[in-house]
């Protein structure tokens, strides 16, 4: 009966708070990637070595509906440039390579997103990319007020998308393109004039699938 009661209490900051306590701790063993739509990359991400990386998922409460702050990346950027992504970015030795240390550094350098306004609850489990990252999604509540920046050498545009939408398999799309000659598939998940899709739509999914099924 408890449980039943969290799963009804809607997409508010206290709820998903609740179902990262309920389903959140568990099956960290289980990596996630891009690997799991695309079978086939399991040599590829398996004979590269990986760097390590973390990126801050943000709920931010807004009462009775919580959003997730998204980041449009620079077009200028050597990699993803232009994709809409989570604030994050490698784990370095400066961050004793922990995920949660280095997801909360990079949200502060990229957004300036202040370390007093998040509180981290959880991680998801790592998330592997064919494009040679090993990524940990860290969960971080983040309260208001607080004033966003972004960092114009990495940051395009700082947007909001509710956290009901996002956690809502109908706004999930499958689809595929070709990649080096092979057809790979992935989610995407359009809101208004933003297109998301790729490691952050993935993790999206792997949120979705861990926490609201």
């Amino acid at each position: 009966m408890k449980e039943q009661a969290v799963l009804d209490e809607g997409f508010s900051a206290r709820s998903f708070a609740q179902r990262v306590r309920l389903k959140g701790g568990q099956d960290f063993e289980i990596e996630h990637g891009d690997h799991v739509l695309n079978p086939d990359l399991d040599a590829l991400i398996a004979e590269n070595p990986l760097r390590d990386a973390a990126v801050l998922v943000p709920i931010v409460d807004r009462g009775a509906e919580a959003s997730v702050i998204l980041t449009l990346r620079n077009a200028n950027m050597r990699k993803h440039s232009g994709q809409v992504a989570f604030p994050g970015g490698a784990i370095d030795p400066e961050d004793n390579y922990e995920p949660e240390v280095a997801a909360l550094r990079e949200a502060h350098e990229e957004i300036g997103l202040e370390r007093r306004n998040v509180e981290v609850i959880g991680r998801l489990p790592r998330y592997l990319t064919a494009t040679g990252y090993s990524i940990t999604p860290v969960l971080g509540l983040v309260y208001p007020p607080f004033d966003l920046a972004p960092n114009a050498d990495e940051v395009a545009d700082i947007f909001e998308v509710p956290l009901s939408f996002l956690m809502n398999p109908a706004n999930h799309r499958r689809e595929s393109r070709v990649w080096q000659g092979k057809e790979r598939f992935y989610y995407t998940m359009p809101f208004g004039d933003r297109f998301i899709w790729g490691a952050t739509a993935g993790i999206i999914r792997t949120l979705y699938e861990r926490l609201y099924t």
